[in-house]
């Protein structure tokens, strides 16, 4: 098993789990099927093909800065087989019928996320993600991720560098120690919270979308102090990582 970094960053990101049409929720941090959903929007996978060969990939994200849980809305629609009743309780017209839907985001959150697969697996996600045929995004398509996404690729231990290579946007006062919450796939030994999640994609397809449910485990790790840096030594650092793995 080898693996690779990703960095997930934006101005705005959502990670629905449980989403219907009109309310669209966000989890705190990535879901498998986003995380699915990007790569294969890397790869050029077309929705409804097959999905089998995500399968055997691990994701563990680690959770650098929560960002803050927004909630916007939407008005839509138009022509709908419903209409919308107006203040008088009659319905407007199918051509001036509209909907306002609330779509949950996170702003300003960075999550750093070791993807675990087979060398080969592995090899073919990184060339999707330099060359990716459809732009990736962050949950939605209208959260594209800040650069560089991909970091590092044939990593042998990418958990192992969560924890003790990437660098993370911290400043960290005098004496301070800092612990940083890992999401892990499973039952993890010393976990603070155990749950499951309906987001492991079985078929992307528009008209037929199915998930199974998988368990997560959270957990506060320490961080060494020489990973928290701010400003431009972070991105100094970061740079640093990067290029050692080229």
């Amino acid at each position: 098993m080898t693996g690779l970094v990703l960095r997930l960053a934006a101005p705005l990101q959502s990670w629905g789990e449980h989403s219907v049409f009109s309310n669209r929720d966000t989890l705190r941090f990535p879901t498998r099927s986003g995380l699915i959903g990007l790569l294969a929007a890397a790869q050029g996978v077309r929705r409804g093909q097959p999905l089998h060969d995500f399968d055997g990939l691990r994701f563990t994200v680690r959770i650098d800065r929560p960002g803050v849980r927004m909630v916007d809305f939407h008005t839509i629609g138009g022509g709908r087989e419903r209409g919308v009743p107006t203040a008088e309780g009659k319905q407007r017209s199918q051509e001036t019928a509209t909907m306002v839907t609330r779509r949950q985001y996170l702003a300003d959150a960075v999550f750093t996320v070791a993807v675990e697969g087979t060398a080969h697996r592995i090899s073919e996600l990184a060339e999707a993600l330099r060359r990716p045929h459809w732009h990736p995004y962050l949950g939605r398509r209208s959260c594209p991720p800040d650069q560089p996404l991909l970091l590092r690729d044939n990593v042998d231990d990418p958990v192992a560098d969560l924890h003790q290579r990437v660098p993370l946007p911290r400043r960290l006062r005098e004496g301070e120690n800092l612990s940083v919450e890992f999401v892990t796939e499973g039952l993890a030994d010393q976990a603070e919270a155990v749950t499951e999640l309906a987001d492991v994609p079985e078929s992307f397809n528009r008209f037929d979308r199915r998930y199974r449910t998988r368990t997560v485990s959270i957990a506060a790790h320490p961080i060494p102090r020489r990973l928290c840096l701010a400003g431009s030594e972070f991105w100094e650092s970061l740079a640093k990582y990067v290029k050692e793995g080229k």
